[in-house]
């Protein structure tokens, strides 16, 4: 039985521990491709009986967690918000408080202070208690298990002595109260910082949330863009959302393509041209054919690929999870030493060492490391794709990281792949019209960026219609294809020795036809580029299958030292892994010719307009023909890397200091919770500063 995808949207997930007790669930029960982004609310595996799900569901449901149809539309209820038990607890907490500034001493009164502390620890115990049980159920502790506990000892501590009238020693509720109301607060602005790292994808779902007209018999109809199937026929105005993938039946328009490419002028569109669902009509009204719709979208397949991406945990990371998933026991020990050594090594009155033990507890704080490199990871892919520049992985990131060498295909890349034909010579003999047919008819049927070129240029002038039975591209050579009648082509360079003026031959049955010179022109800012990453000591590659002369002349006009000229696409693979072996490498390319060698280099990466192949075979696919954007990709990576280096740093001195300090009783259990609180936060605003960063520059 073929195994099937689920995905779920699970609610109530607030750190990587959390994520991690329910891939450890998932996997106790076999099941295969796990992925679980606990920023994101969503879960997916894979399963080949559907029939357990409900099961899974109830077992995720059982950690504390909750399944939901639409984590973007669930509302949770008043009691269930972050926001509103803080404030509660705040309420009750703050009179404990000013007992300790103001003469009252009507609050010094034990039952007083029971009555404030009561409903807060009760509201610690539903929101604490619960997530530390099920976390310890799941396998892996949580945060929660060290400040519930804290919290309850406090408690019960000063309900003892309450009990027994023990005095006022013995009272420590506004300890176990302030404890649940600050990591309450922290959990606030944690909550409100991880939305933040999230927010480009929630952007683009956004542009999927749109209504359509839909035309039938003569009839528009509004519906939503989940209602539309391939086939149907819409009308869209100006200032509307495009619903799906298509292509224009009738009208022109222009386009902002913005939250896709990153580029803010607008695309004119006519007939036949294809368009894009979620981006925008700046002017004009046209009908179009949806041909792609739901998952099957660019901007689903988009939105997809960063949510998988941003799930992916780059290796650095590693490290942050085998400290995050035993912490918590290692800190629970820790405090029962603390204990021991104050209470019986040190003499220290049962109060001090209990205090002391506490105050490990609640200082500790496993989230931060849990939290170093996802939140960086997000913000890091959400700004590239702001930019245009859609990276597959957070493992990519890391891979990319001290670049040695940036190797550039030739065609479609540092140049702009809108070829013109410069002279079309035809054989004595063959028919102009015919040869024209001939190229159109074979090229039509390559997604290379001459192939296009050719086409676009020849359907305008007089031909011969040929009628193809087969065709297939040979990497790197060119197009073989059979007619009808049993007639065999030949379409491409290969390795031919034909004067160097003319850089394609046409063959019918092995009989040269006719030879075609085209020119191609560099992008103005290729120059710039290879300025850049010079000043940014990495070396600049060109690997083409071109003939050596025009690859030279493209190299010495751009400053290209290393030129590797006329090579198959084995050959390619070749160069490539010696310059892996050199350094770090990265390629650069489009057309099928480069899927190997983007496969093969340590980051793959591929232009727009590559082939569906090429984009499949890349780490990082550029959403625009702007050569800046490698800049752009090198710079996010580099300042991504150097944040989560920085959170892991912090989260780690955070803890290494703080619980020595505590345990040593130089922190009181309020203001040691009060520390733990924000240690998220820091990682967080500092994943956060990466929105800021510049990236267009080589610094």
């Amino acid at each position: 039985m073929a195994e099937q995808l689920i995905e779920l949207n699970v609610t109530g997930m607030h750190c990587n521990n959390c994520a991690l007790s329910v891939h450890k669930l998932l996997e106790k029960k076999g099941l295969n491709n796990i992925l679980v982004d606990f920023a994101g609310e969503e879960v997916k595996f894979s399963t080949q009986n559907e029939a357990d799900l409900p099961n899974i569901i109830k077992d995720i449901e059982g950690l504390g967690y909750k399944v939901v149809e639409d984590a973007a539309l669930h509302q949770p209820k008043f009691y269930e918000k972050v926001e509103n038990k803080f404030i509660f607890c705040a309420i009750f907490t703050a009179p404990l408080l000013l007992h300790m500034v103001f003469p009252w001493h009507f609050l010094h009164n034990p039952i007083i202070q029971l009555i404030l502390c009561l409903p807060v620890f009760i509201v610690g115990c539903l929101h604490f208690g619960k997530s530390a049980i099920n976390s310890i159920r799941g396998g892996v502790p949580n945060m929660d298990v060290l400040i519930f506990i804290g919290s309850t000892s406090a408690f019960v501590y000063s309900l003892i002595g309450t009990i027994q009238n023990l005095g006022s020693n013995y009272l420590f509720y506004e300890t176990a109260a302030t404890i649940i109301t600050l990591v309450l607060l922290g959990n606030v602005f944690e909550k409100r910082s991880v939305t933040q790292t999230t927010s480009a994808v929630k952007d683009l779902i956004k542009f999927q949330q749109v209504t359509a007209n839909r035309i039938i018999d003569g009839t528009v109809e509004t519906i939503s863009a989940r209602e539309i199937k391939p086939g149907d026929t819409l009308i869209v105005n100006q200032g509307d959302k495009i619903p799906v993938d298509g292509e224009i039946l009738s009208g022109s328009a222009s386009v902002d393509e913005a939250m896709l490419t990153g580029e803010s002028v607008p695309v004119e569109k006519d007939k036949y041209d294809k368009v894009i669902g979620g981006t925008i009509v700046q002017n004009g009204t046209f009908h179009m054919l949806a041909t792609k719709v739901g998952s099957n979208t660019i901007l689903s397949q988009i939105i997809d690929l960063m949510k998988k991406a941003q799930a992916a945990k780059p290796p650095v990371q590693k490290l942050g999870d085998k400290v995050a998933s035993i912490f918590v026991p290692v800190v629970l020990l820790i405090s029962l030493l603390t204990f021991a050594i104050t209470y019986w090594g040190d003499f220290a009155s049962l109060q001090t060492s209990m205090m002391n033990a506490i105050a490990v507890l609640v200082i500790s704080c496993p989230c931060a490391m849990g939290l170093a490199t996802p939140t960086a990871v997000m913000v890091g892919l959400g700004r590239a794709a702001k930019n245009g520049i859609l990276i597959k992985g957070g493992d990519t990131i890391e891979a990319v990281a001290n670049t040695k060498y940036v190797v550039f295909d030739k065609t479609g890349t540092l140049t702009t792949g809108k070829f013109h034909i410069q002279d079309l010579k035809v054989e004595d003999g063959a028919d102009l019209e015919a040869v024209r047919g001939m190229i159109t008819a074979i090229e039509e049927r390559s997604n290379h960026p001459i192939a296009r070129s050719l086409v676009n240029e020849l359907k305008t002038l007089p031909q011969t219609k040929l009628i193809l039975r087969t065709a297939q591209e040979e990497k790197g050579l060119g197009m073989r294809a059979e007619d009808v009648e049993g007639n065999n082509y030949f379409l491409g360079t290969g390795k031919s020795t034909i004067e160097s003026d003319f850089n394609i031959a046409l063959y019918k049955n092995q009989v040269l036809l006719a030879q075609i010179a085209i020119e191609d022109t560099i992008k103005p800012e290729a120059a710039g580029l290879i300025t850049k990453l010079k000043a940014m000591d990495i070396v600049p590659v060109l690997l083409s299958g071109d003939k050596a002369n025009r690859c030279k002349k493209v190299a010495d006009i751009l400053g290209i030292s290393e030129v590797h000229s006329e090579k198959l696409p084995d050959e390619k693979l070749s160069i490539i892994d010696i310059y892996k072996q050199k350094g770090k490498t990265v390629m650069i390319g489009d057309g099928i010719n480069d899927a190997p060698a983007l496969t093969k280099a340590d980051v793959g990466v591929s232009m727009n307009d590559a082939s569906q192949i090429a984009i499949q075979s890349a780490k990082v696919v550029l959403l625009n023909t702007d050569l800046q954007s490698v800049i752009q990709f090198l710079q996010i990576s580099k300042h991504t890397l150097i944040t989560i280096k920085q959170n892991l740093f912090w989260a780690f001195a955070y803890n290494v200091v703080a619980i020595p300090v505590a345990a040593l009783g130089f922190l009181n259990p309020m203001w040691g919770a009060f520390t733990m609180a924000f240690s998220d936060v820091v990682v967080i605003g500092n994943s956060l500063r990466l929105k800021s960063k510049s990236i267009d520059d080589g610094r």
